[in-house]
């Protein structure tokens, strides 16, 4: 089985964390959607990172689709959301603020580096940079009410989804999203990337 894409993508490390956590081998190969988009193409002709292609040769994509079918594949089988339906819940609200800030940095990054700065649209951006700040926004009050993780305790994947959104923001767009104005988010990725399962999988 292959992960294909870059970890400096936050859907492709959240992937990639995931899967060690479920104890699923896997092979990661960092291909980039951007300088060797043909390699990418000859892989997946949609272009899309993370791609999994299985051992049949079936190729998935969407790092939430590749997720669901990961916890059946996994030996025991794992869930990947807690089975009552108000801490799931709670796990999905999380997963979607951290996926939302993760969409909304890239399309910060795409507007600034990828069109002519003549061209780029200053309410879009304002408009975006909003729905970014109020992700974190949320999730700053979420944390600061429960830590998300303790020493000791397994990691749930709506913690990786949170402390590899956080990194990823602050890796692109530090200047739109202070880390100081987000003590608790700041204080619990900083955690994360202290374990061992995140520093073998660095954003690089």
């Amino acid at each position: 089985m292959q992960l294909i894409g870059m970890l400096d993508s936050p859907y492709v490390r959240r992937v990639a964390i995931s899967l060690k956590l479920l104890g699923i081998p896997f092979e990661h190969r960092s291909v980039s959607v951007f300088s060797t988009f043909e390699a990418f193409q000859a892989l997946n002709p949609v272009v899309k990172a993370p791609t999994l292609i299985l051992d049949d040769g079936q190729v998935l994509m969407d790092s939430t689709l590749i997720l669901d079918y990961a916890e059946r594949l996994a030996r025991p089988p794992a869930a990947i959301y807690p089975s009552d339906l108000v801490a799931r819940a709670h796990a999905i609200r999380l997963t979607g603020l951290a996926l939302a800030a993760c969409e909304k940095t890239v399309q910060i990054v795409y507007e600034r580096k990828l069109r002519p700065a003549e061209k780029q649209h200053q309410p879009w951006l304002d408009r975006v940079r909003g729905q970014l700040l109020a992700a974190y926004d949320e999730l700053e009050k979420i944390l600061r009410d429960k830590p998300l993780h303790s020493v000791g305790q397994p990691l749930s994947h709506e913690a990786v989804a949170v402390a590899v959104s956080w990194s990823f923001t602050q890796m692109m767009t530090p200047e739109v999203v202070p880390a100081a104005a987000y003590p608790a988010l700041q204080a619990f990725s900083a955690h994360c990337e202290r374990l061992p399962v995140f520093i073998e999988t660095p954003a690089v």
